[in-house]
């Protein structure tokens, strides 16, 4: 990883691209991140209720991403994914933005010293 892209993926600014499907209205703000179409079917057949994702645009941000850590099971995500689409609603919607300004916030505060150094604080 470059220089610059540490900082970025640590604070997750490489996704702003993604504003650009945004705009066009591929993608919404929020909702369940995209998912690749091989992902897609195979957990289409491991939980059979996954293809009620579709019900939704994908997200730049989603509930799984406020909820998990990366150090989380993966596997765990369809679940959060479904709870999303099932319980959505505008109040849903501003409590999962402001998850999610708040964990950036939080990783440009003091998070960014760390992700590049592995140091807390580092300059």
């Amino acid at each position: 990883m470059t220089a610059l892209g540490r900082p970025l993926r640590a604070t997750h600014l490489d996704e702003l691209p993604q504003l650009l499907n945004v705009l066009r209205g591929d993608m919404s703000i929020v909702g369940p991140r995209p998912i690749r179409p091989p992902f897609f079917v195979e957990l289409c057949e491991r939980v059979p209720q996954y293809w009620q994702r579709l019900v939704v645009r994908p997200g730049v941000t989603g509930f799984a991403q406020t909820r998990m850590t990366r150090e989380e099971a993966w596997a765990d995500k369809p679940a959060h994914d479904l709870e999303y689409i099932a319980d959505r609603s505008v109040l849903l919607y501003l409590r999962v933005l402001l998850a999610t300004v708040w964990r950036i916030l939080s990783r440009i505060g003091g998070g960014v010293g760390r992700a590049v150094t592995g140091r807390r604080n580092a300059v």
